[in-house]
């Protein structure tokens, strides 16, 4: 997937560096007919407030709309710039991992290749301790459920990890459970086994049990209690 000047109301071209302050989903849309996010509505452009105040609009083709509940900011390469993680789909191919920065399109994963098939974003720190930026997500989370690791590196999205019997979503649910905590020992993801019984954490190397499942326990583990 390739940067296209069409997606831009600003003027196209070179621009330096410049740190997203910002970022917002925008202009529901009912082309997608999915709602594994509890309704008929998607997105079908992406608002960037960056540093200085400048808004620009990054508006999808008919074939594709934004498929989240947020435009998360994290600065994934350590440039001093935040990109945007958000999911999006395309009416045909189904859901992808996508990352923006201030030009347009940074990279993104493949789409799974069919629709009405999604993925979940679950985290993003250094899930790994190696002092870089994972991305955490989950392949979808109501069929296949398995928590994938990657990494931005120039212009690719690079898995480096896999860990199976893992989810973070329920079909309709407007909201994802699964969350990035820190209780001393490292970044861990913490989200739910792949029948919703057991309260999981994760890292690229391992998973462990943190006991029997629930919304409080949940809440807890993610503030370390």
């Amino acid at each position: 997937m390739l940067r296209a000047c069409a997606v831009w109301l600003a003027l196209c071209g070179p621009v330096a560096a410049q740190d997203i302050t910002r970022a917002e989903l925008a202009e529901p849309t009912a082309r997608y007919d999915h709602a594994v996010l509890g309704d008929a509505l998607e997105w079908g452009a992406l608002h960037l407030w960056l540093e200085g105040g400048e808004l620009r609009t990054i508006r999808l083709p008919e074939t594709r709309v934004f498929e989240d509940i947020e435009a998360r900011l994290a600065d994934l390469d350590g440039d001093g710039t935040r990109e945007v993680v958000l999911v999006e789909a395309d009416l045909a191919r189904g859901a992808a991992l996508a990352i923006y920065d201030a030009q347009g399109l940074r990279a993104a994963t493949p789409f799974i290749g069919h629709p009405h098939r999604w993925l979940a974003p679950a985290a993003i720190g250094d899930l790994d301790g190696d002092g870089r930026v994972e991305i955490a997500y989950v392949d979808r989370p109501h069929l296949r459920r398995e928590l994938v690791f990657v990494r931005l590196e120039g212009a690719r999205v690079v898995e480096i990890a896999r860990q199976a019997g893992l989810t973070n979503h329920r079909i309709g649910e407007d909201f994802i459970t699964s969350g990035l905590r820190d209780c001393g020992a490292g970044a861990e993801v913490i989200l739910a086994n792949a029948d919703w019984t057991r309260l999981m954490a994760a890292t690229p190397t391992d998973q462990r049990d943190l006991g029997p499942f629930s919304a409080a326990a949940f809440a807890s583990a993610l503030e370390c209690r």
